[in-house]
């Protein structure tokens, strides 16, 4: 498999996992770099960025929902916490319904795409460091 079509397949397989559909992609991560289709800084870019801009798509979703009060435990954590809690945005179940919050609460964007982009990142870097 050539590199672009390594990388393209990893982006698209990041982008989706990072949405509300069901799906991961650390599988397609590691056989990306097993294969050598790609080295590994080039692939935890591509990576990063398909999770980051998927995890903004469900933000983006969070912005679309009318503003009204909701009572929500998971909610009110967030409230509490801000961007912050967005490093565990990679976090398998919650990671999405965390951006969708960050989003309905109108967090910033700009520091919520940054600890997204953080904490996906780092589990990328936790994958890369287990196969090598």
């Amino acid at each position: 498999m050539n590199e672009s079509i390594g990388l393209g397949t990893l982006f698209l397989s990041s982008f989706l996992a990072a949405t509300l559909l069901p799906g991961g992609s650390e599988l397609v991560f590691a056989g990306v770099i097993t294969t050598g289709a790609a080295t590994v800084w080039p692939a935890l870019a591509v990576a990063t960025l398909g999770n980051t801009l998927g995890g903004m798509s469900s933000y983006v979703l969070g912005r679309l929902v009318p503003d009204k009060k909701i009572g929500a435990r998971a909610l009110d954590w967030v409230r509490r916490r801000g961007t912050l809690v967005l490093l565990l945005s990679w976090v398998p179940l919650i990671g999405d319904a965390l951006c969708v919050a960050a989003g309905w609460l109108r967090l910033n964007p700009w520091w919520a795409a940054l600890f997204i982009a953080l904490g996906k990142f780092g589990r990328y870097c936790v994958i890369a460091g287990l196969i090598a």
